[in-house]
């Protein structure tokens, strides 16, 4: 999905291009386009203040201490005036994928993802539950996608988690490839490694506790817990156990 970023500072269009690489392309006709207006940090409130996230007469506006973005997604256009911080340009562009997501049956979710033989695995927990961990633990043959924010789009019956730019402790982007997804393991750090089976409902709590979503929307909310209830019929969810120990790998096939 090509999103077109439109900025007359040279400093921070080249402060992107190094943030995002291997995840920038040449694109004719992208879907969405931002200009972005950079102001002073004597202009910023508190960058860690609530996000809101609202539709107004068909149009998205996006606010934080640090930026203010306006969207119109049906005309692929949209205004982002946010300080030079890269975090707040990440956050827009976490938020405008939930938004579309949401309508495709997909979303964001905390939880580092890595590809392995051909398939996918998301590793989800609040901080502290080890996705960094984990991460830093994969084998070489693991393609890590992100130790932070993991990207899952639906296709058809399937879904498939997908490399994002977005990067966690290990300040390391993601690769930019996909996988069909094969299972989803909730972390938490124990005595030994141990896979256990979890049910539905747990598995479907546990999973919206995770996934990020900021509009004040009910239409799309009910999308999101719907999508949430649906991915747990289709993909496995396991409960993870680990010791911060390579050889929990040996039991991610």
């Amino acid at each position: 999905m090509a999103i077109a970023l439109h900025t007359q500072d040279s400093a921070f269009r080249q402060l992107l291009e190094n943030r995002y690489a291997g995840f920038i392309k040449s694109a004719a006709n992208p879907q969405f386009e931002f200009d972005i207006e950079l102001f002073e940090p004597a202009e910023t409130t508190h960058a860690d203040e609530d996000v809101k996230v609202k539709l107004q007469n068909g149009e998205w506006f996006l606010q934080r201490g640090d930026f203010r973005a306006r969207w119109d997604a049906r005309a692929g256009h949209g205004h982002i005036r946010q300080s030079r911080n890269p975090y707040a340009i990440d956050s827009v562009l976490r938020i405008v994928h939930t938004l579309i997501l949401a309508r495709q049956g997909g979303f964001l979710v905390h939880a580092a993802s890595a590809i392995r033989n051909g398939r996918a695995f998301l590793f989800a927990g609040v901080s502290g539950a080890g996705k960094t961990t984990i991460s830093r633990l994969a084998p070489p043959d693991a393609t890590l996608l992100t130790d932070e924010i993991s990207y899952v789009r639906r296709e058809g019956d399937e879904y498939r988690a997908c490399g994002t730019p977005f990067a966690g402790e290990l300040a390391r982007l993601g690769e930019n490839q996909s996988a069909p997804l094969s299972t989803l393991f909730l972390l938490q750090q124990g005595p030994e490694n141990r896979i256990e089976k979890i049910g539905a409902a747990e598995a479907t709590r546990s999973l919206l506790r995770n996934i990020l979503f900021f509009a004040e929307d009910t239409e799309l909310v009910n999308l999101v817990f719907r999508s949430a209830c649906e991915f747990v019929e289709q993909v496995p969810v396991r409960r993870l156990t680990f010791v911060p120990d390579e050889r929990v790998w040996d039991m991610i096939m």
